[in-house]
Parts: C-alpha cells; sequence; structure tokens
C-alpha cells in the first residue's frame, strides 16, 4: 500500500522502511500513517507538528482554576487509616 500520489498518507511496514526518507519527507506536510496488519499502528509527524501537539498550555494551578468543578459544594471526607504495614 505504497502511497502513489503525494496526497497519499498511507505506509505499509515494508514500504515504509524500504522508503523511509519519503516518508519523512511527507511527514514534513501531512501526518503519514504507518499500517500493520492492514491496521493504522503508527503516525509520523514532523518535529514542529509534535512540539506544537505537545506544548504545555498553562499550569496546573490554571487548569484546576477552570474545571467545572470549581466552586461545586462537594462532600470530600478524608480517610483516616492507618498506614499500613510494608514488610520489605
Amino acid at each position: 500500500m505504497q502511497p502513489s500520489r503525494p496526497e497519499d498518507k498511507s505506509w505499509t511496514v515494508a514500504s515504509a522502511k524500504a522508503k523511509l526518507s519519503e516518508v519523512i519527507e511527507r511527514a514534513q506536510a501531512t501526518p503519514q500513517t504507518i499500517m500493520r496488519n492492514g491496521k493504522p499502528s503508527v503516525v509520523v509527524v514532523s518535529a514542529e507538528e509534535w512540539q506544537r501537539k505537545t506544548a504545555r498550555k498553562g499550569t496546573l494551578a490554571e487548569f484546576l482554576m477552570q474545571s467545572p468543578l470549581r466552586g461545586a459544594d462537594l462532600d470530600l471526607e478524608r480517610q483516616r487509616d492507618e498506614p499500613r504495614d510494608l514488610q520489605l
């Protein structure tokens, strides 16, 4: 299932191995899917795309402040159990 046109984005493992440079080149423009046993296995993306997708979007505090549960009157009770004895 080697791509025959530039807009094709799927590769078999064998064709991706044989044409890795082409897979990398095409991944600069659009994600490339590598299929294993007829099913999508991995996607190759440019480093720029990966950084954009994995960049941190704010702090943990900002995330918690935007929670839909903020301000909810939750009745949370802390367990007061004794610590368990760990034998190493």
